[in-house]
């Protein structure tokens, strides 16, 4: 029974941390590198540890700190895909191989 009660006591303290490890806002405009699947600017919008995110295809998605690394990856649950973030927050790398860099002009296509 004092197992029981130290779990339930623990949970809510883990829950947290997972929350509030995210150490750095990602919210800004984005181009597409590298395996792009549209030509638009990506966006991510960031209030707290929730991303809502606009792809360089046009589609929305939310994304939220990834459980295992939440300091350094996210998981986007409508791609179910993960992404691993710079320190910096300037490129994004998506596990399907996707890159955004932040601050860069939009790709002219010709």
């Amino acid at each position: 029974m004092k197992r029981l009660w130290l779990v339930i006591a623990i949970l809510p303290a883990l829950a947290s941390v997972g929350a509030s490890a995210q150490s750095i806002n990602l919210t800004g405009i984005y181009t597409c590198v590298d395996r792009c699947r549209g030509s638009l600017p990506a966006h991510i919008t960031q209030n707290g540890a929730a991303l809502n995110l606009l792809t360089e295809a046009g589609v929305p998605a939310q994304a939220w700190p990834d459980w295992f690394s939440p300091t350094s990856r996210i998981w986007i649950d409508a791609f179910n895909e993960g992404a691993v973030y710079s320190p910096d927050g300037v490129v994004i790398q998506f596990d399907n191989g996707t890159i955004w860099q932040r601050g860069l002009p939009p790709l002219r296509r010709r």
